[in-house]
């Protein structure tokens, strides 16, 4: 299969997630990611272990951010390797980088210097908080930039402490923005032949994540959102939506009429309620009514009379219910990756398609340096 970014090179100055991120989604498009790194140990994402699960001498998180990429390895203070690697800008189609702000102008690659070696390339950097004001020499890490981003407010009950989401969601977020920004610049590119300089920070990926909520809090009074006492859910969405205990599990109701709901579950309580304002207004007083009912019923039961009516509804799964699950089986979502004489590393694949086809790719995160003669002999001597 022909991937529609073969024969791009893009070069990752990157490091933890944010910018991998990205890099791998570009990797599986087609593109020859390579990283440039410190020798020897590499990025710092290398040592950064996840349940202190290391694979082959690296954490396995870098396993999971930088499968199908090369390695580059250069030393950027030494003038040597600083040469190369600037005959490498010269001949790229991308670069990429999450360095603080300032650092590259330091190296002298920044964008004004990297544009002049190589007006068409593609410039694209991440902050943790942007290239202005008093935060932009704060360390871009996704739980810091989660605190400060207002959405610890919006997950859990309303008795609960700031709630981070217990996931890597600004990098994520970031990273799918970079990815996005890339892509139109190419797209530009091949109009006009131009090169571009692209710009994003977590802090703001996480804030525009939240453009429904912040949308409703900027057009309400500058009211904040307020948790539900009741189940978890959406801060601005009405009764029933939110989580529930049944008597083996829990069940997600989302958007729905109350009074469709309250035939189907036999609850008469829920026809005393206005489904068009009671919703709001009295949301935790209905899904007190649907807790009370809920908490003594199997899960699968109130599925299929729910599902049966056409109610918005799902079971509440952890992974081992997810794997097992023929519907994530039809999806086909993990591969295994492998690199020469290590243990094979299970992953997840691009959730993109094309053309029909799954993007696969069975390379595995590389050594420090595994590329370099090849980065040289097939770019920097072609």
């Amino acid at each position: 299969m022909k991937r529609p970014l073969d024969g791009l090179i893009v070069l990752e100055f990157c490091q933890y997630m944010a910018g991998p991120w990205a890099g791998l989604r570009l990797s599986d498009l087609g593109a020859r990611v390579i990283k440039v790194e410190r020798p020897v140990k590499g990025e710092a994402c290398r040592q950064l272990a996840t349940k202190n699960m290391i694979v082959d001498g690296d954490s396995l998180v870098f396993h999971t951010a930088n499968r199908g990429k090369e390695s580059y390895a250069a030393n950027l203070k030494d003038p040597g390797d600083l040469a190369e690697v600037k005959q490498l800008i010269a001949k790229a189609d991308v670069l990429t980088h999450n360095f603080r702000p300032g650092v590259m102008e330091k190296l002298g690659l920044d964008y004004d210097a990297a544009k002049a070696l190589n007006p068409k390339l593609i410039y694209a950097s991440v902050t943790g908080y942007g290239t202005e004001g008093p935060w932009r020499a704060k360390p871009g890490q996704d739980l810091l930039a989660q605190s400060m981003s207002g959405v610890l407010y919006v997950s859990g009950k309303n008795d609960a402490p700031p709630t981070p989401l217990g996931l890597a969601v600004a990098d994520g977020i970031c990273g799918v923005h970079l990815t996005q920004g890339i892509l139109a610049a190419l797209v530009r590119r091949g109009r006009t032949g131009q090169g571009a300089l692209v710009e994003v920070s977590l802090l703001q990926s996480l804030i525009d994540l939240q453009f429904e909520a912040l949308t409703t809090y900027l057009n309400d009074g500058g009211r904040a959102p307020q948790r539900s006492a009741v189940s978890a859910g959406h801060p601005y969405q009405g009764a029933p939506y939110g989580i529930y205990a049944t008597s083996d599990g829990f069940l997600a109701l989302a958007m729905g009429s109350l009074e469709k709901l309250g035939e189907v579950l036999q609850l008469d309580a829920l026809q005393n309620y206005d489904g068009s304002t009671d919703a709001f207004t009295k949301a935790d007083e209905i899904r007190r009514v649907l807790a009370d009912h809920l908490q003594s019923q199997p899960t699968a039961d109130v599925l299929e009379q729910l599902e049966a009516a056409d109610v918005w509804c799902g079971r509440v799964m952890g992974y081992d219910e997810l794997r097992a699950h023929p519907g994530y089986q039809a999806l086909d979502v993990e591969q295994t990756v492998t690199r020469d004489g290590a243990p094979p590393v299970k992953t997840l694949r691009s959730p993109i398609r094309f053309n029909g086809e799954r993007l696969f790719d069975p390379k595995a995160a590389p050594r420090v340096g595994a590329h370099n003669d090849a980065v040289r002999k097939e770019i920097l001597d072609a």
